[in-house]
């Protein structure tokens, strides 16, 4: 069973995922932004996949995952 992140954790692994995702500018960028705006974070994920079916979803994450796989330099 996994034991719960602390708060700490999760602001840490939350601002790895966005640099990683965006470069460091750019996520800077989006908490500027989130931080700037009124801004419901449960109603924008409830619109997020709007009107798309799980296969959909979930055909773009995997396509989006190869593309990421590809950018990435080999170690």
């Amino acid at each position: 069973m996994l034991t719960p992140m602390t708060d700490s954790e999760i602001r840490s692994k939350g601002a790895a995922a966005l640099v990683e995702s965006l470069g460091a500018v750019e996520a800077e960028r989006f908490i500027t932004l989130i931080l700037r705006e009124p801004f419901d974070y449960t109603q924008w994920r409830k619109s997020l996949f709007e009107g798309r079916t799980i296969e959909e979803i979930s055909s773009a994450a995997a396509r989006l995952r190869e593309e990421t796989e590809q950018e990435k330099p080999a170690r």
